[in-house]
């Protein structure tokens, strides 16, 4: 099979790898001629040091390498997903697999990942999210990892499977991919979320407090937008919600940190270097409670922090000071 992975950052270095680990034909596609040469001649990706590419893997910044491919990755930030779409449709036949695997919210249009491309592509083709607890950084050293690809085509979702799986590199199938690409999105915001805590000093308690009742408004809202709520408890879900949380892997975990730390959010993400999604999404998924009429207070509190400059030991007060609830009648849950 060719496939071609669109992103050249560590996310998509590492699908690359994995795909030329299982015997596929396999281009990684940079927006930048300059970066991808460079690449192509160390054959390593700054962004993950000291993974030696295999000599398989085609580097390149031509288009032309979409070509004939079998299946398309779309590994670009979630900001760039629909000129990265743009590019790719003329390329694309009715029976080629598109892969999202950017976790965000597009900004203005509320859309999913697989929306975006499914606009940019006029729904050409099928598109499977892929998505789980899943660092760049060690499933580039082959470390074993789990993730869900996810299409309401169970036959697309056997195919991504198919083509990733291998001894380090576990894949599920479901065909809620509403469910995946809401929790892969909107746990960054709550990534970034426990990254303040940890900046200001807060410890274990806190985080886990924060984890488990973020996952109540994750659900609330995933469920609302037509996920199923099984997904939410996934892989996917709390699966991905635990990693980005708890790991200086995480970009969004690291900014927090640093606004703890009394940066502003715009500081923070300049000396993190690379996206923040969890400040983007956070803007679009109030935009979606407002929408829906959907309770958020976690969500709406991370937004007024980051947005409009609120003290963040006053949200803290104010989420503490909220009403009284049972956390089983009063609560969906899993």
């Amino acid at each position: 099979m060719k496939a071609v992975v669109m992103g050249s950052g560590g996310w998509g270095t590492a699908l690359s790898q994995a795909l030329c680990d299982n015997g596929h034909e396999t281009y990684l596609w940079s927006h930048s001629p300059d970066k991808a040469a460079e690449m192509e001649k160390a054959r390593e990706n700054p962004l993950l040091k000291g993974v030696i590419l295999p000599e398989s893997l085609h580097i390149t910044g031509d288009l032309s390498c979409l070509a004939g491919a079998d299946m398309v990755v779309c590994a670009a930030p979630s900001f760039a997903v629909r000129a990265t779409g743009r590019k790719l449709a003329p390329y694309l036949r009715s029976d080629s697999i598109l892969v999202s695997v950017s976790k965000g919210i597009e900004r203005d249009t509320n859309l999913r990942m697989s929306e975006v491309l499914q606009e940019e592509t006029r729904c050409i083709c099928k598109v499977v999210a892929l998505s789980g607890p899943s660092h760049a950084e060690e499933v580039g050293i082959r470390l074993p990892t789990g993730c869900v690809a996810a299409c309401p085509d169970r036959a697309a979702a056997r195919f991504v499977q198919d083509a990733f799986m291998n001894e380090y590199f576990r894949i599920y199938t479901s065909y809620d991919i509403v469910g995946v690409e809401l929790s892969g999105a909107l746990k960054n915001i709550i990534a970034l979320s426990c990254g303040i805590c940890d900046g200001l000093g807060y410890q274990d308690n806190t985080k886990a407090l924060l984890m488990t009742r973020a996952m109540a408004e994750i659900t609330r809202l995933g469920e609302q937008l037509g996920g199923t709520r099984r997904t939410f408890g996934g892989l996917a879900g709390m699966g991905d919600l635990i990693v980005t949380c708890t790991s200086m892997h995480s970009r969004n975990h690291r900014a927090g940190i640093l606004i703890g730390q009394g940066k502003s959010a715009r500081e923070a993400m300049e000396e993190v270097g690379a996206v923040v999604e969890g400040y983007y999404a956070a803007e679009s998924v109030h935009q979606l409670a407002q929408r829906e009429g959907v309770e958020m207070p976690i969500c709406r509190c991370a937004y007024e922090v980051l947005y409009h400059g609120k003290q963040i030991r006053e949200v803290v007060s104010e989420l503490m000071s909220r009403a009284k609830k049972d956390e089983l009648l009063e609560t969906t849950w899993m």
